[in-house]
């Protein structure tokens, strides 16, 4: 059976980026969902804009606060569910992700149909030397979640959903800790993880980098949510051991 795939685009405050990231993608892609996260940049009027230009491919949610990122792909994955696609490639907006790389992550999608594909991100010089350190530090927490130590970068936001097998998972974080919460449950309920190779650059404030991490209050709710990820993963690895053994 071929496969259905669409683009979906996580949005909030990202005016200066997101008219070039949604036509790059629909070059390549046949519908795209966008979900405007209660942006008030005029990121929302700009979407609205694009569609009057691309009425059948461009397929545009709107909340009306701002709920997080979490809250945005979950509710873009759950209108691909409805509009029948079996994957849904997310990107950022902020256009930090080289589009150029698209193609591999549709050939590994005929390779593992039914893997989750994450970015295994090649970064260029300009990466902040905070992210890196706290990137490194939420890889050690998510390695100890998922039970072996070659785990795939949790925080990449260009990857692909099997769309049916994650939305299966349930609810999850509403804002940044989706991105790694997702995959480790994915790992756990027995879906296949997959990398895929793809470049990064962090732009500056002036291409329009943005950085909506919030440096209080985010880390207190990632320290909640590992914490209670690894309070859990015992069972939920035991559990995945056991589906194996008699698979």
């Amino acid at each position: 059976m071929a496969e259905k795939i669409c683009a979906l685009v996580p949005v909030y405050n990202n005016h200066m980026t997101i008219a070039g990231v949604i036509e790059t993608l629909l070059q390549q892609l046949d519908f795209v969902i966008v979900v405007d996260d209660g942006s008030d940049d005029g990121s929302e009027l700009i979407v609205e804009e694009l569609k009057i230009s691309y009425p059948d491919t461009l397929h545009i949610l709107h909340h009306k606060v701002n709920s997080g990122k979490g809250a945005a792909v979950q509710s873009g994955l759950r209108s691909a569910c409805d509009l029948g696609f079996s994957h849904a490639l997310q990107v950022d907006a902020d256009g930090q992700h080289d589009l150029a790389d698209l193609p591999k992550f549709l050939q590994a999608i005929e390779s593992h149909p039914d893997a989750m594909l994450l970015g295994a991100p090649v970064f260029d010089d300009d990466m902040p030397a905070v992210r890196k350190y706290g990137r490194k530090l939420t890889q050690l927490m998510i390695a100890l979640e998922m039970g072996f130590w070659d785990v795939p970068d949790a925080m990449c936001g260009f990857r692909v959903y099997p769309v049916t097998a994650i939305c299966a998972l349930g609810k999850m974080d509403a804002r940044m800790s989706f991105d790694p919460e997702v995959m480790i449950r994915a790992h756990w309920a027995g879906i296949k993880l997959q990398k895929v190779p793809t470049r990064v650059r962090y732009l500056t404030p002036e291409e329009g980098g943005v950085s909506h991490f919030r440096m209080v209050n985010d880390n207190v709710r990632h320290t909640w949510i590992h914490t209670r990820l690894l309070l859990q993963a015992p069972f939920r690895l035991l559990m995945r051991f056991m589906r194996k053994q008699h698979g």
